[in-house]
């Protein structure tokens, strides 16, 4: 099989802002695979979790280094594959890219979605939600109408049936609250909302939010603490926490879910942190044994990586896949919003198309 690395970058219509910083566009990598006259597609997008970023040039760099060690290989070696990358030690964004265009490429292969081969059921996939990030109050007004309307009141006008709040302001925890307040009284109201701190509190803090959050019928809380914090603060969190938590960056793949499950509700399963839809779907049986509920996420992925993710969606239990739904230049499109529900189409494979070249 042959490949082929391209960089094409993405710009948010609203800059992004978590516990870390700030994010307004970022350059992201298309994988095509080519073998048999059929094209396959995967997407590898930087990220950082606070420590180790995968850039976009590191992740270029380990692409094209690992590009001839693939040659040899069909998109049917997907076991071969990811002995290779766990030699030459990939990073987990770039087996996303390479695990994904596999995918796609054997969907195509045999003519079905991949949600079809997997014998999903698309009813099941629960509404997406948008993201509010780090806002003044006044800001984060705004927001919620940018995603909602200006007649948020109207439910015929709402497309988006969940919302999730990023909290974890460097200001401290009551401009958390003073931005959530905001933010409720100007949602639809039934609306979903659930908040992410992004590892943005102390053990005390992330305590006194989630009792304060209760009231609000807030359905979890998203990494509260830091993804570096000991288990024993967790667990701390866990036995005090009338709310759900859920940890993102404190799980990457399917090796840390056994130690956290005592001590979170659920994780958060994002392509680029996973590697790839193979690792997700282990990640999603050994989250279900567990008794853990499952989230999928996204870092500043294009439709391409959202419509990979959307494929499994029928096995989540909550979804966070809208930052395409943010860009205003997404070269790609695939899985469409339905009732506020991402979902994959009836075309084979990913089913993502160039914008440019859409039929």
């Amino acid at each position: 099989m042959q490949l082929q690395i391209e960089t094409f970058t993405v710009r948010k219509r609203f800059a992004l802002t978590i516990s870390r910083g700030t994010t307004a566009k970022t350059t992201n990598l298309w994988v095509k695979l080519t073998d048999e006259g059929i094209e396959g597609w995967g997407e590898a997008s930087p990220f950082s979790t606070g420590s180790s970023p995968q850039t976009t040039e590191s992740l270029l760099a380990a692409l094209q280094e690992v590009v001839p060690l693939l040659e040899k290989f069909t998109p049917c070696d997907r076991q071969k594959v990811e002995q290779i990358f766990a030699e030459v030690e990939l990073p987990s964004a770039a087996r996303a890219g390479i695990d994904m265009a596999m995918h796609d490429w054997l969907g195509k292969k045999v003519g079905l979605p991949l949600w079809k081969m997997w014998g999903l059921d698309r009813s099941r996939i629960v509404p997406t939600s948008v993201t509010i990030g780090i806002n003044s109050p006044r800001s984060a007004r705004d927001r919620v109408r940018d995603w909602f309307g200006k007649d948020a009141t109207d439910p015929a006008s709402i497309k988006y049936r969940a919302v999730k709040i990023k909290l974890g302001n460097p200001e401290g925890i009551e401009a958390d609250k003073a931005m959530l307040i905001a933010v409720m009284e100007e949602a639809p109201a039934n609306i979903q909302i659930s908040v992410d701190a992004n590892g943005g509190w102390s053990l005390k803090d992330a305590a006194e939010m989630c009792h304060w959050l209760e009231k609000y019928n807030i359905n979890y809380v998203e990494q509260p603490l830091s993804p570096v914090a000991d288990l024993a603060e967790f667990s701390e969190l866990y036995r005090q926490s009338p709310l759900p938590i859920f940890a993102d960056e404190s799980c990457f793949n399917s090796s840390d879910i056994p130690k956290l499950a005592q001590c979170v509700h659920g994780i958060n399963i994002k392509m680029m942190k996973s590697g790839g839809l193979s690792e997700a779907m282990r990640m999603i049986h050994i989250a279900k044994a567990c008794n853990l509920q499952v989230m999928f996420g996204c870092y500043s992925d294009s439709a391409i990586a959202n419509t990979a993710a959307a494929q499994l969606s029928p096995l989540a239990d909550y979804l966070d896949l809208d930052s395409h739904l943010n860009l205003i230049d997404d070269p790609f499109t695939g899985a469409i919003v339905e009732n506020g529900c991402l979902l994959p189409n009836g075309r084979s494979g990913l089913g993502v198309r160039r914008i440019d070249i859409v039929e």
